[in-house]
């Protein structure tokens, strides 16, 4: 007979106490990213074709810039989330993980920030 709880049988396993709040992080960001997919890429095709002026016109919008950068920080959160966990399924050398970890967040990030700052260059009007 085996008194143990559940809890005792399953303590110091592994678990990294974080496995919750990332499941639901990429869970809120993919709801997030729906509408904001919608709205991105309807104020892209708006001003498709149409030059810098016509972009510059559509980020001068304030909904459209702030969904914008709203679409850039989930989306680039998500994608860090999603690579990480490809990353943590598929990469087996500790040291090599590590790595991509960082690689994963630096580009992710650095990405991101670019893109926020081309659309609040836009969005004042900025050239040059």
């Amino acid at each position: 007979m085996n008194y143990r709880t559940d809890f005792s049988r399953v303590a110091g396993l592994g678990s990294a106490k974080d496995g919750v709040r990332h499941w639901w992080f990429q869970r809120l960001t993919s709801v997030a990213l729906i509408p904001l997919t919608f709205i991105f890429v309807f104020a892209m095709g708006s001003s498709l074709g149409g030059g810098h002026q016509s972009v510059t016109a559509t980020f001068a919008n304030p909904f459209i810039a702030v969904s914008t950068l709203l679409f850039l920080i989930a989306g680039f959160h998500h994608l860090q989330q999603g690579l990480q966990v490809v990353i943590e399924d598929y990469v087996h050398s500790k040291r090599l993980a590590t790595g991509c970890f960082v690689l994963n967040i630096l580009l992710c990030w650095t990405f991101a920030v670019i893109g926020i700052f081309a659309v609040v260059r836009l969005s004042l009007g900025i050239i040059g």
